[in-house]
């Protein structure tokens, strides 16, 4: 029996082997660095049959390259992996050229090989990483901050986490020191939540133009980070008009269809006129009140993005009118960083992540601010693994909460929406009708503009 000829080889059936050929190599490429050379002459003939650039088979040239050099790609990479709808007649070519270009988006994020990373390497990494999201129906940057809608949508969520695995992973591997102190290779670096958590760590270690060059870095990724969170604030921000205050009598607040209708008895049939003699204006003031808003969080290795997330979260409400924010850090010992709360890149700075935890000692410090009860609301940013002192940090957060102090116990302010929060302490909040929030860092903005509008 011979074996069938190309041509004699249904085309369905061409197209899935041609597809199988650029999945086993990607398979291959991931989990091992050697090339295997019938994997890559195949895949190399499947690639230039239906006219795509050998490119693609580089795991070394950037996403960005190639596309610079066929900028048609782009518009095909755009939302590539994002589920279609079923049914109607397949067309096996368009499939084996979206194999293709999905193998060349996998292959550059996940294989990152080992050893020493540069800051290009982080740099394209990063490049390639924005690629993929892109594919996923994301902009670049959204699946790993976690900030865009569809980032927790579309059954992408856990990727956002796993890309901000790797991206650790790389900064770690790269020697930042040296990085730093060449302008050069610092102007190549692109802040991330991962680069900014190793900066904070080791900012004790660097001076002179690398730490000139690390705090470059933190501020704009706080300026970056803070133009998101002020929008969602904005967005949240909706205050009950205060009617105790009388209108401002300008032509812009002026209630045309009331002062019509006020008047109407006023209307002349002989002259075809409405003789106006009362205006009514429309009530533009909002009704607020004095708010202390406390904010308590862990700085503990644990509580990095949280510890971010919060100090510019905290700057933003510091804006706002009449709310008096106060923010307190701690690890085994607690630093109260209210003075700048106004400025999260200093209040960073002054924070000494990683050790371990004594909530008992945060609460001792931020006791003493409760003034009002009632109008105050303390959020606690915590994973709660507080050991032998579980007890007597409960029972005082059960105190502040009886007193009448609104109580916000939250797992993670993170970014990816990642937590694990102690059990013990999930089930006592619970139970005291205080639910410990999880998630987004959205869903922190919702209740405290809820409570603080």
């Amino acid at each position: 029996m011979t074996e069938p000829t190309t041509e004699q080889i249904p085309v369905a059936d061409a197209d899935e082997n041609r597809r199988q050929v650029l999945y086993w190599r990607l398979l291959a490429r991931l989990f091992d660095q050697e090339e295997q050379p019938a994997l890559e002459s195949a895949s190399l003939a499947v690639v230039e049959d239906i006219g795509l650039p050998p490119a693609l088979l580089d795991p070394q040239t950037s996403v960005d390259a190639v596309v610079q050099r066929h900028p048609e790609l782009a518009a095909e990479i755009e939302g590539l992996m994002v589920p279609g709808e079923d049914g109607g007649e397949r067309d096996g070519t368009a499939e084996v050229r979206r194999a293709a270009l999905v193998s060349k988006v996998l292959l550059n994020v996940y294989a990152t090989g080992s050893g020493t990373v540069t800051a290009g390497q982080l740099s394209r990494w990063q490049s390639d990483a924005g690629w993929l999201e892109r594919a996923l129906g994301c902009r670049p940057g959204e699946l790993r901050s976690g900030r865009g809608q569809s980032a927790g949508t579309g059954g992408v969520q856990g990727i956002g986490p796993e890309l901000g695995s790797i991206e650790a992973d790389l900064v770690k591997r790269m020697h930042l020191r040296e990085v730093l102190a060449d302008p050069k290779l610092a102007a190549q670096l692109t802040p991330s939540m991962s680069l900014i958590e190793q900066l904070l760590r080791d900012k004790h270690n660097l001076s002179g133009v690398a730490l000139a060059n690390a705090k470059a870095l933190i501020r704009r990724f706080v300026d970056e980070v803070a133009e998101v969170l002020r929008t969602q604030v904005a967005k949240a921000t909706v205050g009950t008009l205060d009617r105790s205050v009388p209108p401002k009598r300008v032509f812009r607040n002026l209630d045309l269809g009331r002062t019509i209708w006020k008047n109407l008895t006023n209307w002349s049939p002989e002259e075809e006129r409405l003789h106006v003699d009362r205006l009514f204006y429309r009530h533009t003031a909002r009704k607020t009140t004095p708010q202390r808003l406390i904010v308590v969080v862990d700085q503990s290795g644990s509580m990095v993005d949280s510890m971010v997330n919060c100090t510019i979260l905290a700057s933003i409400f510091a804006g706002l009118p009449k709310v008096d924010v106060h923010l307190i850090a701690y690890d085994t010992r607690a630093i109260d960083l209210t003075p700048w709360v106004s400025d999260p890149f200093e209040m960073l700075l002054r924070t000494n992540l990683g050790g371990g935890n004594d909530g008992p000692v945060a609460m001792a410090m931020a006791r003493p601010k409760i003034t009002d009860p009632a109008d105050t609301v303390m959020v606690w940013i915590s994973d709660f693994y507080e050991f032998d002192r579980s007890q007597p940090l409960f029972e005082a957060i059960e105190a502040v909460h009886r007193s009448g102090v609104k109580f916000i116990p939250v797992g993670s302010v993170t970014s990816s929406g990642r937590q694990e929060v102690n059990p013990w302490f999930r089930e006592r909040f619970k139970t005291l009708g205080t639910p410990v929030i999880s998630g987004h860092i959205r869903k922190l903005v919702h209740e405290l503009k809820t409570f603080l509008a």
